[in-house]
């Protein structure tokens, strides 16, 4: 995997906190409920009436402008700094997700269903990378067990596998990835029915830019963004645990699990300190990233040094 320090941002650079506030402001009255324009230009699509989330951190969010300009997107280049380049000749229209399975009522949903499949609220997440550093950012979506419970997972559903969208066309780069694809991730079921879990159509109330995975993808707050998986296709529910990516690729260093946790290191650097993207100084690595309230139950008695 591809290692880089973080990007220089100058100050002149970002959008002042107290601008940003006020267009949401404006948005939120101009906007009915859920309003977006799918198919209008980045700026011009928006989000309003979003529900404010219990699980919201209150630190600082980051910049909009680092979150969209430095991203692990392997099909877009595996340099942080190309995704924003080349993300564009992603098509999100038309895009539907299939959900299958060990499931009652298997269903193919496009995007215009999934906007209008639940209440969108914005969540206010911290995301710790397995390279050592982290950002805050104010996601767009609802919990991802809306979706899994509407299709009614059989007794034999154990685990969620999650498949990407890859069309050599539009991403000329994914040759180059040196990884599998289509890129494909997993979760137990009890991971993937967690309040916590997010199926994201959005972030700072616009839609999904598409090198942070547009139109549609899953975030998973206590566990390394590799997890994260982007623009997903397929949603299967199946009885044993579901190949992953990275799994696949180097299995001594991710394992399936990949919960943060400072106590376990990468082999190749400590896990023990992280740095928020934009400051200087490095902090503690929270177990669970901090969410342990809300998840640390569902790992009771394994051995999180075995299961990593």
């Amino acid at each position: 995997m591809l290692i880089q320090t973080a990007p220089r941002i100058r100050s002149s650079e970002i959008t002042p906190r107290s601008v940003y506030l006020n267009r949401r402001r404006f948005l939120s009255g101009s906007l009915g409920f859920g309003a977006v324009l799918a198919s209008a230009p980045l700026a011009e699509a928006k989000f309003s009436g979003l529900k404010e989330s219990p699980f919201n951190t209150t630190e600082p969010e980051t910049p909009y402008k680092v979150v969209t300009s430095y991203n692990n997107y392997y099909e877009f280049g595996t340099s942080k700094d190309q995704p924003v380049k080349y993300a564009g000749t992603l098509q999100t229209r038309p895009w539907a997700v299939q959900v299958e399975g060990e499931v009652s009522k298997p269903q193919t949903l496009d995007i215009d269903a999934i906007l209008k499949l639940a209440p969108l609220e914005e969540r206010i997440y911290r995301h710790r990378c397995v390279e050592g550093w982290s950002i805050v950012v104010p996601w767009v979506g609802y919990s991802l067990s809306e979706i899994l419970r509407r299709v009614e997972p059989t007794s034999k559903a154990k685990f969620v596998a999650f498949q990407s969208f890859y069309n050599a066309k539009q991403m000329p780069l994914g040759r180059y990835a040196g990884i599998q694809l289509p890129y494909v991730e997993g979760l137990r079921l009890d991971e993937a029915m967690n309040p916590l879990t997010l199926l994201c159509v959005g972030l700072y109330g616009d839609i999904l830019p598409n090198q942070n995975g547009a139109p549609v993808r899953i975030v998973i707050p206590w566990k390394y963004g590799f997890k994260s998986i982007k623009s997903i296709v397929k949603i299967k529910l199946v009885d044993k645990q579901p190949p992953s990516t990275w799994n696949i690729e180097n299995s001594h260093e991710y394992g399936f699990y990949s919960n943060v946790n400072p106590q376990v290191d990468h082999p190749r650097w400590s896990q023990a300190t992280e740095r928020r993207l934009g400051d200087f100084f490095k902090r503690p690595t929270l177990m669970f990233n901090g969410y342990g309230d809300q998840v640390a139950s569902m790992y009771t008695g394994m051995d999180l040094r075995k299961y990593f």
